[in-house]
């Protein structure tokens, strides 16, 4: 029975990269680096591999990117309105160094989408208008992030009972213990 639940969070979490407007596609991603108060910021998921490791595409210059270096451990909410499923993921994350796959992935990103990596100044500098943002053309700032997961936490809120599970993953095998919601 239990494996069910764990079938359905993985499935939900492919169609987020497969399904246009499945609200898998946008996430929200938590970081805390030196700092005490953790970082929450809306991230884009663009792939998913079979052992569930997510993928995320980021400026390399980002805050995002500095909590990472200090702490790589991070964490995903993602949540379905119409299944009322939300699904808690925590994880390692590691930037990826492969140059094969980081020049494929950038060359499949919309010319007009590859303006959110190649800004002069990094994200979150100030500037005085944001009609000014000078963009550079000869190298860009594009960084891929692979989180694999160790924990993710099933809830779904239904009647007359929610269903909360846990699933850990050890030796590369998931195993899941039910919680009280």
């Amino acid at each position: 029975m239990i494996d069910s639940f764990f079938e359905e969070l993985s499935n939900e979490i492919h169609n987020g990269v497969t399904e246009r407007g499945h609200p898998f596609r946008f996430i929200t991603m938590a970081t805390v680096g030196n700092e005490t108060t953790a970082r929450l910021r809306t991230v884009v998921l663009r792939e998913v591999n079979d052992d569930l490791c997510l993928t995320i595409y980021t400026d390399g210059r980002t805050q995002k990117m500095k909590h990472i270096a200090v702490n790589n451990k991070v964490s995903f909410l993602l949540y379905h309105p119409e299944k009322m499923l939300q699904l808690k993921v925590e994880g390692i994350a590691q930037v990826v160094t492969d140059t094969n796959r980081l020049n494929t992935n950038w060359q499949n990103i919309q010319p007009n989408s590859r303006k959110d990596y190649i800004t002069e100044h990094s994200p979150g500098s100030a500037i005085k208008n944001p009609d000014h943002v000078e963009y550079i053309e000869d190298k860009n700032h594009f960084t891929m992030i692979d989180i694999n997961p160790l924990k993710i936490e099933y809830l779904k809120l239904k009647r007359p009972n929610h269903i909360r599970v846990l699933f850990t993953k050890a030796d590369d095998k998931w195993n899941g213990e039910f919680l009280v919601p």
